[in-house]
């Protein structure tokens, strides 16, 4: 594969496992210095970041509470100090808990709301003035068929990642003059740990009748990191489940 992002540095949160794993790797295989960013699995991430240095790249895992500001500030600068000037971005952190509807609770709301949504707003800010001043960036968010359809997990979930299509569009339209992009990716069924538990969960929802898998999500977050004309899109990678 050309390294057509060699010289960059992309900070992948969620990255231990699943879609972020695998868009970390992408990156990392297209020249980019990677950084991997996870709260809980520090095995995982480590075996990501050592996989890296063992094809020849550059990469630092970093542990961190994204939903709390002042961590994901504090993480970014880490990523910043170990490879550089971050300039690709995926906010890939979420949770899914599933829940029956009259079960969902507020802290389940407050919870989701934090993690899949806030700190996607609290690392972008981070890692906004070093592209701002740098005149390139892309910004890459994990959004969800569910923020279009409603989905499986419950409204806390779509809630959560309708919002990040907001997110997006905010910051494509603010930064579109500055060399930075911002779009979103909405995936639906990808065989990852996060489908476990939920018995609605099923590949015949899915019109291809099959879950996807974490590569078929990270080779569209390969073409917007490389791309600088997709700004303010949704790319819906679902199967055929939602089109528009």
């Amino acid at each position: 594969m050309m390294n057509r992002l060699s010289g960059r540095v992309a900070l992948v949160t969620g990255a231990s496992r699943g879609i972020g794993r695998a868009i970390a790797l992408t990156l990392a295989d297209a020249g980019a210095d990677v950084a991997i960013a996870y709260r809980r699995g520090a095995d995982e991430a480590c075996a990501v970041a050592d996989g890296i240095k063992a094809r020849g790249g550059k990469a630092e895992a970093l542990s961190a509470d994204l939903s709390n500001p002042q961590e994901a500030a504090d993480m970014v600068k880490k990523a910043t100090d170990a490879l550089g000037t971050i300039s690709i971005l995926v906010n890939n952190a979420g949770v899914n808990p599933s829940r029956p509807l009259d079960q969902i609770t507020a802290s389940d709301w407050d919870e989701t709301i934090r993690v899949n949504l806030s700190s996607a707003f609290y690392v972008t800010q981070a890692v906004l003035p070093a592209m701002r001043a740098q005149g390139w960036g892309r910004l890459i968010m994990l959004s969800s068929v569910a923020a279009q359809l409603g989905g499986v997990i419950g409204p806390h979930y779509a809630a959560s990642k309708a919002g990040i299509l907001g997110l997006v569009h905010s910051y494509a339209s603010l930064l579109a003059k500055e060399g930075i992009t911002c779009n979103a990716i909405a995936p639906a069924l990808i065989e990852t740990n996060m489908l476990k538990g939920n018995y609605r969960i099923k590949p015949d929802l899915i019109p291809m009748g099959r879950f996807g898998q974490p590569d078929e999500i990270s080779s569209v977050a390969l073409l917007l990191a490389q791309n600088g004309y997709i700004t303010g899109q949704t790319i819906n990678a679902n199967g055929g489940w939602y089109m528009n």
